[in-house]
């Protein structure tokens, strides 16, 4: 079961953490450390307000999940990981059990469309030499220059952060208003936009460096340089994983990315606790009638 961390208690650290998967007894407890280095772009300055807390998956001293307490509003899923790294397959299986997911990249690509907001910030920071003859934004030469210039990746990344942010929330809202109540949130820059503070649990796919390169050029048909690169202009992989909640190790064949999904599957479809239950569509629909109701007694009682 998952546990809440203690508010301002720091998850304890060891010189050199060796997270573990799935397949182990849970994950470490999530750290505040900052990204390594090598992505110092997404480094949380010291005056970040910390996060709220978060829960920790596979404990299994831990008492029932919620029953100490949590602030979610409905059970916000992350879902994260590397380029290459299978995410889009275990979010396609999250679709395949009936869960509704909410995808950052599809609403990126809305968000960039021809004469949309984000798509006059790009062109005006950018160029036109971006565009296809059709006046869309051609993104594979767009990719190309954000991948190879981090100053323009940081660039691109705040130009479209608020777009990106305001198109996943209306995403959610909509699903709220049909009555979700668990919703996958497939996000790439899940860390990079602070937006794992929000979600509870956060899930990482992670596959080893070696496998991530070899797909990463089968995919694309990119030398190894090209695809070494453009792993490199991410937050590290590794990182992300030592801040999971749950870790997906998508390594191996299929099969055995199945094996560990029905798992989490079973742990984030286990019924709501009566914080997430009141605040979702149905819970808010209960406290109004039940609100109605008072109010029509107490005003016959006093006619």
């Amino acid at each position: 079961m998952w546990q809440p961390k203690r508010a301002g208690v720091p998850a304890a650290v060891s010189p050199s953490p060796q997270p573990k998967t799935l397949a182990a007894s849970g994950v470490p407890a999530r750290s505040n450390l900052a990204p390594p280095a090598a992505a110092p772009y997404v480094q949380r300055p010291d005056s970040t307000p910390p996060p709220p807390p978060r829960l920790q998956f596979g404990d299994s001293n831990a008492s029932t999940y919620g029953e100490k307490g949590t602030e979610e509003e409905m059970r916000l899923v992350g879902l994260t990981g590397g380029i290459a790294s299978g995410k889009s397959t275990v979010s396609s299986l999250f679709k395949d059990a009936g869960l509704p997911v909410v995808d950052a990249d599809i609403v990126a690509r809305d968000v960039v469309r021809k004469g949309t907001g984000g798509w006059k910030k790009i062109v005006k920071a950018f160029g036109n030499g971006i565009l296809l003859e059709n006046g869309e934004i051609d993104r594979a030469r767009l990719g190309q220059i954000v991948f190879s210039d981090p100053s323009k990746r940081q660039l691109l990344n705040r130009l479209l952060a608020p777009h990106i942010s305001s198109g996943i929330l209306w995403e959610i809202a909509k699903l709220w208003i049909k009555g979700c109540k668990v919703i996958i949130l497939d996000i790439p820059l899940l860390f990079e936009t602070k937006m794992d503070r929000w979600t509870n649990p956060v899930i990482v796919v992670w596959v080893d460096p070696q496998t991530q390169i070899e797909r990463l050029m089968s995919r694309d048909g990119c030398s190894e340089e090209q695809a070494q690169n453009r792993i490199n202009a991410q937050l590290a992989l590794d990182w992300k994983k030592s801040e999971a909640d749950i870790v997906i190790n998508n390594s191996a064949s299929l099969d055995d990315t199945k094996e560990q999904f029905q798992e989490v599957l079973r742990k984030v479809s286990e019924p709501l606790t009566w914080k997430e239950r009141l605040r979702s569509r149905d819970g808010l629909f209960s406290v109004v009638i039940c609100t109605a109701v008072g109010v029509l007694l107490a005003q016959k009682d006093l006619l």
